[in-house]
């Protein structure tokens, strides 16, 4: 069970474990608003949703590479056939194919789905005859936590009135 935590405007801006979030509370660094009904300790109730009682500075850091990081950047589509996919059917795609020097950054990889990127194989999209929706580039900052939340299945009911989101197919 994860903890929807949100910005002192009543933003979600991170979902994290109960420990974590219990951690937050005992420190004074949040405050409950929801609980979930069972408890992690006969004086603790289990944080649901939780308020930072302080402001924090977003986008403080560069965006890190990571395949998790390129997916939010892409949207969880397909940059060649524009589609969404679900994390475990999207594949990073080198648009300079790594052996012709082509490197493993953000000015060079995009999500691909598997027809796509087999389709594509070791060409350039030129030479593929295919077309990117955009050209990748270094983001300076990332919705994550907005993203992440549209993989979730199910929200939990506790959430719902802090947070709605599309959920993919």
């Amino acid at each position: 069970m994860r903890t929807l935590v949100l910005d002192m405007g009543y933003q979600p801006i991170n979902a994290v474990s109960h420990r974590k979030a219990l951690r937050y509370v005992i420190k004074g660094k949040v405050d409950v608003l929801e609980t979930y009904d069972q408890a992690v300790h006969p004086e603790w109730e289990m944080p649901a949703v939780v308020r930072l009682t302080h402001w924090i500075k977003p986008h403080k850091h560069r965006v890190r590479f990571s395949r998790q990081n390129v997916l939010a950047r892409d949207r969880w589509r397909c940059q060649y056939c524009g589609d969404r996919f679900l994390t475990h059917q999207l594949t990073f795609d080198h648009v300079v194919p790594r052996s012709r020097g082509g490197q493993t950054v953000w000015e060079n990889i995009v999500m691909a789905c598997q027809v796509c990127n087999s389709h594509k194989g070791n060409r350039t999209p030129a030479e593929a005859g295919m077309r990117l929706l955009k050209k990748p580039k270094r983001p300076t900052w990332l919705p994550n936590f907005n993203l992440t939340l549209q993989q979730l299945r199910e929200i939990p009911d506790q959430w719902r009135e802090y947070w709605t989101v599309e959920l993919l197919p």
